[in-house]
């Protein structure tokens, strides 16, 4: 059965999982800051997750989103 749908891939792309693990990583730093009452690291894990969402949307704009100009398309 084919459809004329496209799919979008569902964001299995190099910036989706850049931004998802470098903001993982941030929220991991700041869980444990803040259990450990560092303050200072809980507002720099925060500040390294918003990067991680901005080199996310960096990285999608510069062609390593889905579908972008240097990714490579798998056929299924």
């Amino acid at each position: 059965m084919s459809s004329d749908v496209e799919e979008l891939g569902e964001g299995h792309s190099p910036a989706a999982w850049t931004a998802v693990i470098v903001a993982l990583v941030g929220i991991a730093i700041g869980t444990v800051a803040f259990v450990l009452d560092v303050q200072w690291l809980v507002w720099a894990a925060a500040g390294l997750t918003l990067v991680g969402f901005i080199l996310g949307w960096a990285l999608a704009r510069a062609g390593y989103g889905v579908n972008g100009s240097r990714t490579q398309h798998k056929e299924h």
